[in-house]
């Protein structure tokens, strides 16, 4: 009976989109009222609808098709709850609810925004949720039944059994989702032929918003594939991870475009342009998810059928999209404005260069496919190309980055600009220097370091400029400062932390592989590895080998264990690594397999990975950053006239 409810809500939610719509691009004055109670009951169904899907996880309902597939009764709560998402049929519907839940909040915050551009936004994304709908209830449906039902479930993946793989795909969701918004009021604008500054104040949030998320959910991702593949690293330019990454470099452009848009009035086209092709790249991510044309760790397994259904809304959403803009862009066009050495300006060349690397990364992504397609076998394109092409482009926009907050708007001084940030052209000075020096003449890794260093430098002098101007005491005058001033300095130096530890860590990692009996050990990294004693332990669903050890460095010891399980329902052995956190990095160890020809004697992966935490530092600075940004916008908006 509950998946019944599932389901009926699911088509009464699919009714009131297209309701919604309909009303929306009538954009009438009298239906205002309508438009919204349509969306928040819209909305309101598709959360129930979701509710009676992780029931059914969590009791076990093995008549329910996706329970069968992906839960197992043995499987812990936390897992039954994820498992509801962690399947195509799930997260379609997440996906349902997400765009559901975005389309009422933006239908019930109108806040003085015109009516014709609102009342359109609200009707595209309604018809965006109906597509959701109609490619979930007819191709993707989670409450299918079975007759007879099993007795037991197949249980999910185990390496998606994690706490950050349970977190990773809502956030992921809420910023792939959350790029409807934008893409909405882009069609509305081109619809009504009108893009002004009023227009770009009510995209920023909403933009803001999906960048933020998505940030945390590419930085979950990262995090899990860090300690739960047992491979010591965290980014392997994987396509599913360049299908999140695209759609995020394109945001993170539209973030800085709305800007200036809202700002000056300038570049309103241009802002159109990456709503329409952030939420493209969306939806794309969704495609090499969902169509089976990619073999990664990420992608759901399924028939290509449902992968040529997304296609198909692919094609229809940019159709749409690209169409109106062919035929009414132009009608948008402002002068600039705006001098060649402005604040603007720097805002330029960064959408410039974040939109080149979001290409570059769509032609690595996209080109072995179209090869595969044209007959001409099967290629890879990997971390060596993306490292060569793309690392370059965002190196030349981060040398850029500390300025523009220096600058004025329409005309800057570079010279003063360049004067204050001369001590942090000292130090990332100093950084390549010492950074040739030991690692012996690595130019490239050097360059890397010194822009990282670079851009935390230019944050804190730029946040040190803003705190000069003000008067009383340091502490004061730190709690003084607009949150804008803190979210733009906080989301700078958290690109440069990230920059440092990424260089870091790729260039400067070493790793070894040993074989250990109980009781003897490696030197590694300026340490003495122990391997202790190997033993069998029983978890909630799986059995493991885990492997405990001694770690001796500069006269202390620590103990750091790790695992090697199987889970019995889904016949799968995973790694479970053991991670030491130092100073100079972590320490990661991996339990690899006995030996046939030597009985008691273990294969261990040993890494050393410096400066990684960084990394995950920085990317949460820049989510904080973000957060900051979008209560700074709520406070002003608050403030200021409705």
């Amino acid at each position: 009976m509950i998946a019944e409810i599932g389901a009926f809500c699911m088509a009464l939610a699919l009714a009131l989109s297209l309701a919604q719509g309909v009303l929306g691009l009538r954009a009438q004055a009298a239906h205002a009222g309508a438009a919204v109670a349509v969306a928040q009951v819209a909305a309101l169904l598709c959360g129930v609808a979701m509710a009676c899907l992780i029931i059914v996880f969590v009791i076990s309902d093995f008549s329910v098709s996706a329970v069968v597939s992906y839960s197992h009764i043995d499987k812990p709560l936390i897992y039954k709850i994820a498992g509801s998402w962690g399947n195509h049929e799930g997260s379609m519907l997440l996906w349902c609810a997400v765009s559901a839940l975005f389309g009422a909040l933006f239908a019930s915050l109108r806040r003085g925004q015109a009516l014709g551009l609102w009342s359109k936004a609200v009707g595209v994304q309604g018809f965006v949720t109906a597509g959701a709908l109609i490619y979930t209830l007819a191709l993707s449906n989670p409450f299918a039944r079975l007759d007879p039902a099993p007795l037991q479930g197949l249980g999910l993946n185990p390496l998606l059994q994690d706490p950050a793989l349970a977190a990773h795909p809502p956030m992921l969701y809420l910023g792939y989702v959350g790029l409807s918004i934008p893409f909405s009021l882009a069609i509305a604008a081109l619809l009504e032929g009108r893009a002004d500054q009023a227009w770009a104040k009510a995209l920023r949030p909403w933009t803001l918003a999906a960048w933020t998320c998505l940030t945390i959910g590419i930085g979950l991702g990262a995090y899990w594939a860090y300690y739960e593949l047992g491979w010591g690293g965290w980014w392997f330019w994987d396509p599913v991870e360049n299908a999140s990454f695209m759609p995020w470099l394109i945001a993170c452009a539209l973030v800085h475009s709305a800007i200036v848009t809202e700002r000056r009035g300038s570049l309103a086209a241009w802002t159109i342009l990456l709503s329409i092709l952030g939420f493209g790249l969306a939806l794309l991510g969704t495609f090499l998810v969902r169509s089976g044309v990619l073999t990664s760790v990420h992608a759901f397994a399924i028939d290509p059928g449902r992968g040529i259904a997304v296609l198909v809304l692919l094609a229809v959403a940019m159709g749409v999209g690209f169409g109106l803009y062919a035929l009414r862009a132009h009608k948008l066009a402002k002068p600039s404005g705006f001098a060649a050495v402005s604040r603007e300006s720097m805002l330029v060349w960064n959408n410039f260069g974040l939109s080149v690397a979001a290409g570059i990364v769509l032609i690595g992504t996209l080109y072995p496919l179209m090869v595969e397609a044209a007959g001409g076998g099967l290629i890879s394109v990997g971390p060596p190309f993306f490292n060569l092409t793309v690392t370059p482009v965002l190196g030349a926009l981060f040398l850029l980055l500390p300025l523009a907050p220096l600058l004025t708007w329409r005309v800057g001084n570079a010279r003063a600009a360049l004067k204050q940030l001369l001590p942090a052209a000292i130090l990332a000075l100093l950084t390549l220097g010492l950074a040739l020096w030991f690692s012996h003449g690595r130019i490239a890794p050097a360059f890397g370091l010194a822009i990282g260093v670079w851009l935390v430098a230019g944050g804190l002098i730029y946040l040190w400029a803003r705190v000069r101007r003000g008067e009383g005491r340091l502490i004061a005058k730190l709690a003084l400062l607009p949150l804008a001033v803190w979210s733009m300095s906080i989301a700078h130096i958290g690109a440069g932390v990230l920059t440092i530890g990424a260089i870091g860590e790729t260039a400067f990692r070493s790793e070894r592989a040993v074989a250990l009996a109980p009781g003897e050990g490696a030197e590694f990294a300026g340490r003495r590895i122990t391997l202790l004693e190997v033993g069998e332990i029983e978890g909630p669903n799986y059995s493991a080998t885990r492997a405990n050890f001694r770690v001796d460095q500069a006269g202390r010891a620590a103990a750091l264990s790790a695992e090697r399980r199987f889970y019995p329902t889904s016949n799968t052995p995973t790694t479970e690594v053991g991670i030491l956190g130092d100073l100079d990095g972590d320490l990661y160890i991996a339990l690899g397999e006995a030996l046939r020809d030597r009985p008691g004697v273990w294969t261990v992966r040993l890494y050393h990975n410096p400066v990684v935490q960084l990394i995950f530092i920085g990317t949460i600075m820049l989510a904080i950053g973000g957060a900051l940004s979008l209560l700074a916008l709520a406070r002003r908006r608050k403030d200021g006239p409705a």
